[in-house]
């Protein structure tokens, strides 16, 4: 069994990957050769090519970690030859003809998410009353005002378009469940993981656990990453 030393971490909606910082520290420490993929959030297609792009450089067989929207990237791109492993780090994992909507409307939402509908323009961002309590009630006020004040411009028509070809049917899969989350309720990371056979650890964190809990999100690639190569 031989250790994979490239990971491509993928951001989700509502963020940028500077929430990677604390799990790119840990595992760049430990050696690994760390990339974080600029997620555009204008639709599926643009984000799937972005990951691809970041996974053409790597110098061989990489895990690729996708958080919340980002699973659903990771689940197209993942098919990518040089990934050997995926993660999911509360994040969604339709299988084909799914997409991320397919599950969020399995369970009502709670009361703190604050999604809100998208504009004229198709764009959807995070209700500022509810940012703090929906998506990083783990995180300080002012991380969590900061995170409001930078969050990206999300397309919902990458929420609604199906997965062509889920890459988790074919390759080692893992999980993180967030066991606190109010964006993406810990039932439906469950039931998602549980279908796919996927090897999940329960954290307790909000939906940003990988800012919030960065060396528990760091183990479970870690984990990831002693998988045999492709």
């Amino acid at each position: 069994m031989k250790t994979i030393k490239n990971i491509v971490l993928v951001h989700g909606a509502f963020a940028d990957g500077s929430g990677w910082r604390g799990v790119y520290n840990i595992l760049s420490q430990k050696g690994y050769n760390v990339t974080i993929v600029h997620n555009p959030l204008t639709s599926l297609e643009d984000g799937v090519e972005a990951v691809k792009s970041a996974l053409d450089r790597q110098d061989g067989p990489a895990v690729l970690v996708g958080h919340s929207y980002g699973g659903a990237l990771i689940t197209e791109a993942g098919n990518h030859t040089n990934v050997s492993a995926l993660v999911y780090v509360a994040a969604f994992q339709p299988d084909n003809n799914e997409s991320a909507l397919t599950w969020i409307q399995t369970a009502p939402p709670a009361p703190e998410n604050g999604v809100l509908q998208h504009n004229d323009k198709g764009v959807i961002y995070y209700d500022k009353d509810k940012f703090h309590a929906g998506l990083c009630a783990d995180l300080s006020a002012e991380d969590a005002a900061f995170m409001y004040a930078s969050q990206g411009a999300f397309y919902a028509k990458g929420f609604v378009t199906p997965i062509i070809s889920a890459a988790w049917r074919t390759k080692p899969t893992y999980a993180l469940i967030a066991t606190d989350d109010k964006s993406i309720a810990p039932e439906i990371q469950e039931a998602m993981y549980k279908r796919s056979n996927t090897i999940a650890t329960k954290v307790k964190g909000s939906h940003l656990v990988y800012i919030s809990q960065p060396q528990a999100v760091a183990d479970v690639i870690v984990t990831a990453t002693s998988v045999s190569g492709n």
